[in-house]
């Protein structure tokens, strides 16, 4: 009985050790990613000095009434602005249009030229489906070397730190105009999404869809996949 017990503390003893110090790699990983990224963020002014090959906005949720969410609304408002203030005049709209009947990338575009943006100057990455892809296929598929992405501040240091170790000359402008509802839970995901894709960013894997090249130069209808 007494081997048994000492068993079971050395046991949980190696169980705490190994808690703390996923921890201590949890809360290391996350303040790297930040710190290593910070200088990057930058206002709408400053970007005017980048020159970069296109604005990426990185697609958030649509309402079922094919209307953008409060969050994917002010980052569509922020890289129209950055484009009308002519930080580039192109423009990458990167979200999820992998499953029927959900569609972010349309929605998008649609909220663009509706206030005035050029269609052809608008590309559509239909399989952006996550941070990394986003970023992989804007440089493999779209052929951007230099970009300004567009986000909330808090999913910039992330979406900074992958461009960073594709090797992606990338600057952030981050577009909080307002508060959201759900932000503390959205943090908490974020952080731990900054862990996966510390590790993926290291070991660089294709994006889950490829596809042929689509340079980000040219003309954005065609990326369209509607009539």
């Amino acid at each position: 009985m007494k081997k048994f017990l000492k068993f079971i503390k050395s046991v949980m003893f190696k169980i705490i050790i190994l808690v703390i110090a996923a921890f201590l790699v949890f809360i290391f990983i996350n303040s790297y990613v930040k710190s290593s990224t910070e200088n990057l963020i930058i206002s709408e002014d400053e970007a005017l000095n980048i020159n970069p090959d296109c604005i990426i906005v990185l697609g958030a949720g649509v309402r079922s009434d094919g209307s953008p969410s409060p969050m994917l609304q002010d980052r569509l408002i922020t890289g129209i602005e950055l484009y009308e203030k002519g930080v580039s005049d192109r423009i990458l709209m990167s979200g999820d249009h992998t499953k029927k009947g959900y569609d972010e990338v349309n929605i998008m575009k649609s909220y663009a030229t509706d206030r005035g943006i050029l269609s052809e100057h608008i590309f559509m990455d239909h399989a952006g489906i996550s941070t990394y892809d986003s970023i992989y296929r804007a440089k493999e598929i779209f052929q951007a070397e230099r970009i300004v992405i567009v986000t909330q501040e808090y999913h910039l240091y992330r979406a900074l730190y992958v461009a960073e170790k594709l090797g992606v000359e990338a600057y952030g402008v981050p577009a909080d105009v307002r508060v959201y509802a759900g932000q503390e839970a959205r943090e908490l995901r974020e952080k731990a999404a900054r862990v996966k894709d510390f590790f993926k960013a290291a070991l660089k894997p294709s994006s889950k869809i490829g596809g042929e090249a689509i340079p980000v130069s040219g003309n954005g209808d065609i990326t369209n996949d509607h009539k």
